[in-house]
């Protein structure tokens, strides 16, 4: 399909970005998530701002206890990066089960987030991990965690005329981290997918994809298991999606089948 007409600009600089956003545009990385929705017409910017060119938004460094990523590293700099490898393994492991080799070459984890597809992997690889999301608008910079980050399907706490420039990630010395996804063969989208992060002291935190329409903490399963219990159901009292590709008693199936091997995976 054809998308409505629009302008196009290209940022060079996170300022420059900020300055373009601010007049109505919409950003424009790999672009893997947003044209396609342009096409089918359920996104319509008047203008799009391509910062996929934008140096300061590519880097992968450690800073202090922190692992940072920015906005615009794409999938396939996270799964290859050393210092993923080494301090976040979970993203490295992830990152290499996203799409194809042309998705993971394109597409980046900053405009992942921004997108918030409910089936996306990296939602729930955040979640997990504690991340902050790191944002940048007209008002200057914001952090905001994962956890108050997801707001609803393709919903997020993004302002009008904000940019994601950073993930920071905390680093946890002897912790076990897994992301476990049941995969759409055709997409690679997740149908469920669960992260869990067990750290040195034993407290686990679990998080899923693809389950309902906004990626969560399961805070049940999380209390049981940090109270010495073994875990329940997955996903209790979540309201879990139905649709051609898995009916809501086979994704509830499936949470509780991709738990059990993401817990063993940290065991």
């Amino acid at each position: 399909m054809i998308t409505y007409p629009f302008q196009y600009k290209r940022a060079t600089s996170i300022a420059e970005a900020v300055a373009m956003l601010g007049d109505g545009g919409k950003a424009l990385s790999g672009g893997h998530s947003l044209i396609p929705s342009m096409k089918l017409r359920l996104n319509a910017p008047g203008t799009l701002v391509d910062v996929g060119r934008i140096a300061e938004l590519k880097g992968i460094s450690v800073d202090g206890n922190e692992l940072v990523i920015g906005a615009g590293a794409t999938h396939g700099d996270i799964a290859t990066s050393d210092l993923v490898k080494q301090h976040v393994p979970m993203f490295a492991e992830g990152a290499a089960n996203i799409g194809d080799p042309a998705v993971r070459n394109r597409g980046t984890i900053g405009g992942s987030l921004a997108h918030a597809d409910p089936s996306a992997d990296w939602p729930a690889m955040v979640l997990a991990a504690d991340a902050t999301i790191v944002v940048e608008g007209s008002n200057g910079s914001r952090s905001i965690k994962a956890s108050d980050f997801f707001t609803g399907m393709f919903d997020t706490a993004l302002g009008d005329g904000e940019l994601i420039t950073q993930v920071r990630v905390p680093t946890e010395a002897g912790a076990k981290m897994t992301y476990q996804k049941f995969a759409q063969p055709a997409s690679r989208y997740a149908l469920v997918g669960c992260a869990v992060v067990k750290s040195a002291d034993g407290k686990v935190r679990v998080a899923f994809s693809g389950v309902s329409e906004t990626p969560f903490r399961d805070g049940t399963v999380e209390e049981q298991l940090n109270g010495g219990q073994d875990a329940g159901q997955a996903a209790s009292g979540v309201a879990i999606l139905s649709d051609h590709f898995a009916s809501e008693e086979y994704r509830k199936h499936l949470a509780n089948v991709y738990l059990k091997k993401a817990l063993a995976a940290v065991a």
